[in-house]
């Protein structure tokens, strides 16, 4: 059969990447796909003379490679929301099947353009939009298809979990740490989107409409940073035996689907607390399986690259199938979405660690733990560090058992309404993941 010909658009780090396996490791991937793979055509805004593309057309305009007429599949790699849209609206347009890692684009715009897709028989695919070269899309989607799944919980963002492995391990500030993180260039300039959970917000969107057959609802993810945790904090979660990750966590209950990134205390012995550096880590829990974890690189160009050549194999295996019987993009069939609605953070179901800064006179227990126990919050474990004042304060620790979100809101606005008695309360929420 004549070779497949590809469009890359983009050819930064992960599209360097994407373009030196192709090559590398061509005879391999044409013997996995069943026919030859050839990049045809690459859209990048300078040259790149570190790449060898003799013999391939070469252009700055990425919608050239969307109307090309030779090409089969473009890869979208210029990332973002603008462009990436219209460029992979305009090559289903022309009847091009699309791969693309780019998870903004997926979980805002995914529903339209999965959409489009239907309508023109052609494929989208975007493993890599979610945990660089860990394969869990294709896990969920076609690996626990047996499966109910009742949640997913995944460290989805490298330079989070560096954060906080480095104030973990050695005592560091976050801002410290976060200025090293800029240095190394697993942050950006502007570091908004890791450390307050917009990039792990995506994946996780795509995550959840993949694991419970529910449209992308990208709006209705509740977000938490990093930011406010400090060592102590750290040190506090370590002596009760948790560990502390920027976590994204998707769950089906009677009620509806939590959809949540925040700061959570996971109990130190489970792998997934153990999971530390850039690295990535999704842990699935299906009704037949159990739960499973998902472990490796979430970035970088060759372990991305991987996720990317993976989607475009199966894109040629599936060019000679019947489009009908094709993988649904959402693993479940477009007219079978559930309008399971997504729960605000308010109706979210946790245990919850409490840092309460009191005096440290008589009564004032009781009367946290009154305050806790009118709105039906119990107390697991209790620690006090008296010999931490700061203020005529000294900081309380507080486990506590699962209860409504709002519960406790409630409960620490009473507490913090004891004022020259109680400061300023920090919350984190605690997960056991069984």
């Amino acid at each position: 059969m004549n070779p497949v010909k590809v469009g890359i658009c983009g050819l930064g780090t992960v599209g360097g990447g994407t373009f030196n396996v192709l090559q590398r490791n061509a005879e391999e991937i044409s013997r996995r796909a069943g026919r030859g793979i050839e990049v045809a055509q690459i859209a990048m805004r300078t040259p790149k003379p570190q790449f060898q593309t003799t013999g391939i057309a070469i252009t700055n305009d990425v919608f050239e490679v969307a109307t090309n007429p030779e090409i089969d599949i473009v890869i979208e790699l210029v990332g973002g929301y603008t462009v990436a849209r219209e460029l992979v609206l305009k090559a289903i347009e022309n009847g091009k099947h699309v791969v693309t890692a780019n998870k903004a684009l997926i979980a805002v715009h995914g529903n339209e353009i999965f959409a489009k897709a239907r309508e023109k028989g052609v494929i989208v695919a975007f493993e890599a939009a979610v945990a660089g070269g860990i394969p869990v899309i294709k896990a969920i989607r076609e690996g626990l298809s047996a499966n109910r799944i009742n949640w997913v919980a995944g460290i989805i963002n490298g330079t989070g979990n560096f954060i906080l492995t480095e104030m973990r391990e050695k005592g560091r500030t976050f801002e410290d740490v976060l200025a090293e993180a800029q240095a190394l260039g697993y942050a950006e300039a502007d570091p908004t989107f890791d450390v307050e959970g917009i990039d792990a917000a995506h994946k996780l969107t795509i995550l959840a409409s993949i694991a419970f057959g529910i449209p992308l609802q990208f709006d209705k993810a509740y977000t938490e940073g990093i930011t406010k945790l400090t060592t102590a904090d750290v040190n506090y979660a370590e002596a009760l035996g948790y560990r502390i990750k920027h976590l994204g966590v998707a769950r089906s209950t009677a009620s509806g689907i939590e959809l949540r990134v925040h700061p959570t205390l996971i109990p130190a012995d489970r792998l997934i607390a153990n999971v530390n550096g850039v690295m990535n880590a999704v842990m699935v829990n299906g009704d037949a399986s159990g739960s499973t974890l998902f472990y490796g690189a979430g970035a970088g160009m060759e372990p991305t690259a991987s996720s990317v050549v993976a989607d475009l194999v199966d894109v040629v295996r599936a060019m000679t199938s019947d489009p009908e019987n094709r993988v649904p993009h959402l693993a479940f069939q477009p007219d079978s979405l559930s309008a399971h609605p997504i729960l605000p953070i308010e109706a979210c179901e946790s245990s919850y660690y409490l840092r309460i800064q009191a005096k440290d006179h008589p009564g004032v227990l009781a009367q946290v733990a009154s305050i806790l126990s009118e709105r039906g919050i119990n107390i697991e474990s209790i620690m006090q560090k008296e010999v931490e004042e700061h203020d005529g304060l000294v900081p309380m620790i507080l486990l506590t058992h699962r209860v409504v979100e709002q519960n406790i809101n409630d409960a620490i606005a009473a507490l913090e309404a004891l004022q020259g008695v109680v400061g300023p309360v920090v919350r984190i929420r605690v997960e056991h993941l069984n």
